[in-house]
C-alpha cells in the first residue's frame, strides 16, 4: 500500500542477454524512486552475464533494486497469471530470442509467459529491441509481436535533448519507454518547441 491506502502499481521488468542492460537498470532505479510503483524483476541467466560484463553489476545488485524478484523458470509467479493486476512490462533490452518467443506465443520461460500474459490481457508491453543490422527474419517478428499489442522500442539515442553524457543517453530513453507504457510520472521533460540553442550551436560550429 502507498502513504494514500491505495494499492502500489505493479510493473514487470524484465532484463535479457541482449547488449543495454543499462537502460533496465536505469528504469529499475527511477520505479525505485516512486513509493506508488512495486517493481517485478525477472533476470534470465544471458542477462545476468551482460550486466557483468557491460554495468560491473552482480545479479545480486540489481535484484536489490527490485520489490519482487522471479527465476526465469518460475512458470507458477503471480505475474503468470492474468489475475494478477500488473500495470505495464518493460523488457530493456529485448534479445532477439525474447522477441521471437513473444512474437510466436513460444511461453516456455516466465520473461515470455509474462509478456503474453500482457499482450491477452490488454496490457501495456514495451520490447527495448537490442540488434543492429536487422535482417528480413527480425523484421518479421517485430511485426508480428507489434500485432499482437507489443510497442516495438529499439534504445535509439535522442540528440535534442542535448546529453552531456551516456548516462544522460541512458536516462532519457529509460523514461520515454516508462511513458510510453502510461507511467507519465517518470516522463522527460516535454519539448517546448525552443530550437534557440540549436541554432547557436550551428552558427557557432560555422
Amino acid at each position: 500500500m502507498t502513504g494514500t491506502g491505495l494499492p502500489r502499481r505493479n510493473v514487470v521488468v524484465a532484463i535479457t542477454g541482449a547488449s543495454g542492460a543499462c537502460y533496465g537498470v536505469r528504469i529499475l532505479q527511477l520505479l525505485r524512486e516512486r513509493p506508488d510503483f512495486s517493481t517485478h524483476l525477472i533476470l534470465s541467466k544471458a542477462g545476468i552475464v551482460t550486466l557483468r560484463h557491460e554495468c560491473d553489476l552482480s545479479a545480486e545488485d540489481v535484484r536489490e533494486l527490485a520489490d519482487v524478484t522471479h527465476r526465469p523458470g518460475e512458470i507458477g509467479a503471480t505475474i503468470a497469471s492474468g489475475s494478477f493486476p500488473v500495470e505495464a512490462m518493460v523488457v530493456a533490452p529485448c534479445s532477439i530470442k525474447t522477441l521471437s518467443a513473444i512474437a510466436t506465443g513460444y511461453t516456455d520461460d516466465l520473461v515470455a509467459r509474462a509478456a503474453d500474459v500482457c499482450l491477452k490481457e490488454g496490457r501495456p508491453l514495451l520490447l527495448m529491441v537490442r540488434e543492429t543490422p536487422l535482417h528480413l527474419g527480425h523484421l518479421k517478428s517485430m511485426t508480428a509481436a507489434a500485432e499482437a499489442g507489443a510497442i516495438i522500442a529499439p534504445p535509439v539515442p535522442a540528440f535534442y535533448s542535448r546529453p552531456e553524457t551516456i548516462e544522460d543517453l541512458v536516462d532519457f530513453t529509460a523514461r520515454r519507454a516508462l511513458a510510453r507504457v502510461g507511467l507519465w510520472e517518470l516522463a522527460p521533460p516535454a519539448w517546448d518547441g525552443d530550437v534557440t540553442r540549436r541554432k547557436d550551436a550551428l552558427t557557432q560550429g560555422g
